[in-house]
């Protein structure tokens, strides 16, 4: 199983991108389970609640992982939690830190900053200052992790040819499932 996660700073065209990846390839896609949580939530979110939504995007990238035939498709990853927790709180919780040195994937896709913010009321960062500072947080974060990344750039038909492109070359490379 190829287990690919897309990943970037708010407003990248991550679920968009995932969403076309999964049309493409026939394969599902894990939606960020932090949208769900977050927009049935009621009040504003705690640091509790990053704990719960970790759990629930395992849960379901899980559940997923079961469908899929030789490609998974992960809108995100607790890597995800983890930049915005230390943002927000200062803090991760030791059990998404846990997961994340458990839980393997074979490519990260980096949606880069080079798109337009659109608004949602889940978003918090729309100035670009801060879009380039959790861009350079999220490359920080995969070079020294060590994990295979490429940054996917450009307008959304260039961006899903790129990733087409560099997921084909990828499980290439990977020997198929037993």
């Amino acid at each position: 199983m190829y287990k690919l996660v897309i990943i970037g700073p708010e407003s990248t065209g991550k679920s968009s991108l995932s969403e076309a990846l999964s049309r493409h390839f026939g394969e599902p896609w894990v939606p960020e389970y932090a949208r769900e949580y977050l927009e049935g939530l009621g009040r504003p979110y705690r640091y509790e609640d990053l704990l719960r939504i970790a759990r629930g995007q395992i849960r379901t990238e899980d559940e997923l992982t079961a469908q899929a035939k030789e490609l998974l498709i992960c809108d995100t990853d607790l890597r995800v939690i983890k930049i915005w927790s230390e943002h927000k709180y200062g803090s991760t919780d030791p059990w998404i830190k846990q997961q994340i040195k458990e839980r393997s994937y074979d490519l990260y896709l980096l949606t880069d900053i080079d798109i337009p913010w659109q608004e949602d009321p889940l978003r918090e960062h729309p100035d670009p200052d801060l879009r380039i500072h959790f861009m350079a947080q999220y490359e920080k974060e995969l070079d020294t992790s060590g994990v295979p990344w490429v940054k996917i750039s450009g307008s959304e038909p260039n961006r899903l040819e790129s990733a087409i492109q560099v997921i084909n070359k990828g499980k290439g490379k990977k020997s198929p499932s037993p």
